[in-house]
C-alpha cells in the first residue's frame, strides 16, 4: 500500500528539521537576493495548495535555490535513489531536511508514484526536475520526461513551471522565471490518453523556453 499522507499543519513535528533548516537558512535571502521574473500577472500569486513545481536542472544546488526563492512553502523534492546511499547521514539529511522522495530512474515504482500523488492531494508542494539530471549545457533544457503530467492528472493539482538562470559566480544572485499554474486536464478531451500527455509535456517544455528567454538565456 502507498504511504498515507495527512494534510500538513503550520507547526508539524514531522517537518521539524525541514522547518529549522528553513529558519536558519533565512540569511540566504539576503546573500542570494532572489529575483523572480513573472511570465504573466497571474504568475505573481503565491503558490497555494497542492502543486507540482517543475524546474530546469543546472546544478546540484538547485533544490536549495528553489527553497530560498520560494521561501513561503515547504518542498518535497524528487531525487535519485543513489543520493540516499552514500551514508546514513546523507540519507537522514535528504529525508528529513530536504523532504526528498527517492526514485529509481531505471525502475520507477508505482509505490513511489502513489506517494508523490498523496503528497500533492494533501495540499503540499512537490518539486521535480523533469530533465532527469543536471544539464551541463550553457543554456536551454533537455527533453522533459512525461511522468510529471501523469502525476498532475492523477492528483488533480496544477503544474507550476519555473526556470533557474545559471549563476556565473558564487556571489551572483538567484534569478528565476516563474510561470502561472497550468492545469494539464485542459489538454485532455475526455479520458486522458498518451497523446494528451505528450501534448501537455510539449507545452510545458515551450513554457520553459519562454521563461529561459524571460530571464535572459
Amino acid at each position: 500500500m502507498s504511504k498515507e499522507v495527512k494534510q500538513s499543519k503550520l507547526f508539524s513535528f514531522r517537518y521539524f528539521f525541514h522547518d529549522v533548516m528553513r529558519i536558519f537558512g533565512a540569511p540566504g535571502l539576503l546573500f542570494f537576493r532572489p529575483k523572480k521574473i513573472y511570465l504573466t500577472p497571474n504568475a505573481k500569486k503565491h503558490i497555494k495548495g497542492g502543486a507540482l513545481i517543475i524546474s530546469n536542472h543546472v546544478s546540484v544546488n538547485d533544490p536549495m535555490y528553489i527553497m530560498i526563492a520560494l521561501w513561503y512553502r515547504r518542498h518535497h523534492f524528487i531525487a535519485m535513489r543513489e543520493l540516499f546511499e552514500h551514508s546514513k547521514f546523507t540519507k537522514w539529511l535528504f529525508t528529513n531536511c530536504f523532504l526528498c522522495i527517492p526514485i529509481d530512474r531505471d525502475n520507477f515504482s508505482i509505490m513511489t508514484f502513489k506517494e508523490i500523488v498523496a503528497h500533492l492531494q494533501a495540499g503540499e508542494a512537490v518539486t521535480m526536475f523533469p530533465e532527469g539530471h543536471v544539464n551541463a549545457e550553457e543554456k536551454g533544457t533537455n527533453s522533459f520526461k512525461s511522468g510529471m503530467v501523469v502525476m498532475a492528472l492523477r492528483s488533480g493539482c496544477p503544474i507550476v513551471p519555473i526556470y533557474l538562470k545559471r549563476r556565473k559566480h558564487w556571489y551572483s544572485r538567484i534569478v528565476l522565471g516563474v510561470g502561472e499554474p497550468i492545469n494539464v486536464k485542459d489538454f485532455c478531451e475526455g479520458t486522458p490518453n498518451i497523446n494528451d500527455v505528450n501534448k501537455a509535456t510539449a507545452y510545458l517544455q515551450e513554457q520553459e523556453a519562454k521563461l529561459a528567454e524571460l530571464v535572459g538565456e
